[in-house]
């Protein structure tokens, strides 16, 4: 019989197994909510570039509120970033391990391409 752990995202992880979506991390309600806000925020900016659409709106004002997006979640990205490296990845190296260095390698390579 297989038995569902109840905290695992997406309701596939096993008691045998780790969760397929990687590993979690805690984060304080201050970066939480840091996080959620610019989220919502840019939520809301897709929803208005989805009404300037509908709307028939020009296609370099379209352009100009998508290129605010990209710019938004390319600051929530670099909090994220400076956020992991200051938790997890200093945590990683004060215990003596360096696979957090090579996952941010990994990951900054995939970011710049």
């Amino acid at each position: 019989m297989i038995v569902l752990e109840e905290n695992c995202c997406c309701g596939t992880q096993t008691e045998q197994e780790s969760c397929c979506c990687g590993p979690k991390k805690d984060r304080s309600p201050e970066e939480y909510k840091k996080l959620v806000n610019r989220l919502n925020r840019i939520e809301g900016q897709v929803r208005g570039v989805h009404r300037m659409l509908d709307d028939g709106a020009y296609c370099v004002d379209i352009l100009t509120q998508v290129s605010a997006i990209q710019s938004a979640l390319s600051g929530f990205s670099q909090v994220l970033l400076d956020d992991h490296i200051k938790s997890c990845v200093v945590n990683d190296v004060e215990a003596g391990g360096t696979e957090k260095i090579d996952e941010l390698i990994t990951l900054l390579r995939k970011m710049m391409k």
